[in-house]
């Protein structure tokens, strides 16, 4: 009987190991049939508008952004580069084709170099002024060579608008022109025939003009036709360039009064406002000269103006004692625009012997940064001693 239970067990434990082995082979089996999941294929999703580029693959062409274009515009004051009047006493050594030497690299380095010309060029001609003493008569006449040292010296632009392009008459303002023409030197300032110049450079069109208040020149005090021409020029170029003749003379004057100045009983003009009134109308450059004294500078609307230049290359007839014998160059870097970027001071004396030397003692520098402090303290621009321009 025990026996008989004993061997019950037995069977029934061995048909319990039966079962688990055949279950454990179907589990087995149901796994060898399972399909894993399908990982994901992520050229399958990826947009064919938006292929994958490798990072050193070098962009198509007409994907590339252009990098913004600065141009660089120089400024300078008044220049009589010598007179053959009344005495070639008064004519610089060697012609006067080392006058400008020292500061040539800055003058040739610009994309777009301007200049006011004091004066006619022309081989002769009959003085235009009564005058009982010449030698105390200011009228100055350069030999017709001397138009080649402002190409030397790379001249883009010139103002004919002062009280000096008529010294000779009709007949020296007409050789002067013919003479500039000849070498590609634009200009502007004369009432009626030259009020303006136009012309394009390396992909660019500017516009110029000047003005002043002396007879026969494009009116200063006549803001609102000055207006008209600086729009005129506004709808036809990119970048407009102004230069003015006025203001009263001399180191007492070296203040913007904002006001109308006058000197010798001579309505020289609001400066003020005609340099607001012209960037109102679509001026970006406004280049000031005529007191013969650097005066201060002004950012207005992002664009840029400087009241006098001063005496840049003025030889053997004009006062250069004190202040009358420093001045700025005006280096200017601005967007295609016409915006202000940024600007360099190179500070310059000279002397009744020497055309412009670059002055160590950075005279110009100090000058404008107290000027430009009192006249205009609030002005976005920042002048450092080293002469950078800058945005404060």
């Amino acid at each position: 009987m025990n026996k008989a239970i004993h061997k019950d067990s037995h069977y029934g434990g061995l048909f319990f190991l039966v079962q688990l082995l055949i279950f454990s082979v179907l589990l087995m089996a149901c796994k060898g049939d399972a399909r894993p999941e399908a990982p994901i294929q992520l050229a399958a999703v990826a947009a064919p508008s938006t292929p994958v580029t490798p990072a050193n693959a070098i962009p198509e062409a007409d994907t590339l952004q252009p990098e913004p274009k600065t141009i660089r515009i120089v400024g300078v004051g008044d220049m009589m580069l010598g007179t053959n009047y009344p005495s070639p006493s008064y004519l610089p050594a060697n012609g006067g084709k080392d006058l400008l030497n020292d500061v040539k690299d800055i003058l040739t380095g610009a994309d777009v170099t301007f200049g006011n010309l004091e004066g006619t060029i022309i081989e002769k001609g009959t003085m235009s002024k009564h005058c009982k003493d010449p030698s105390k008569c200011y009228a100055f006449r350069s030999p017709e060579s001397y138009a080649d040292h402002f190409v030397d010296a790379g001249f883009d632009l010139l103002s004919l608008a002062n009280n000096h392009s008529g010294d000779f008459g009709p007949e020296g303002r007409r050789r002067t022109k013919e003479l500039l023409d000849e070498r590609n030197i634009k200009y502007a300032g004369l009432a009626g025939t030259d009020e303006q110049a136009i012309f394009e450079k390396d992909g660019l069109k500017y516009g110029f003009c000047a003005f002043a208040p002396n007879s026969g020149t494009c009116d200063l005090r006549n803001i609102a036709r000055a207006k008209q021409i600086v729009a005129d020029l506004a709808s036809k170029t990119d970048i407009v360039i102004v230069s003015f003749h006025g203001g009263a003379e001399g180191v007492s004057n070296q203040n913007v009064p904002k006001k109308t100045e006058t000197f010798y009983g001579e309505n020289r003009g609001d400066v003020h406002a005609f340099a607001h009134g012209v960037i109102d109308a679509g001026a970006d450059i406004v280049f000031g000269h005529g007191p013969h004294v650097t005066r201060a500078m002004e950012l207005y609307q992002d664009r840029f103006i400087i009241y006098s230049l001063g005496n840049f290359c003025t030889y053997g007839r004009f006062s250069l004692s004190g202040a009358a014998g420093i001045a700025p160059i005006i280096e200017l870097e601005v967007n295609e625009d016409g915006v202000f970027q940024q600007g360099r001071i190179t500070p310059i004396y000279q002397g009744k012997t020497h055309g412009p030397k670059k002055d160590p003692q950075k005279r110009a520098i100090t000058k404008l940064i107290e000027l430009t402090n009192a006249d205009f303290p609030d002005t976005p621009l920042k002048i450092s001693t080293d002469g950078t321009i800058g945005k404060k």
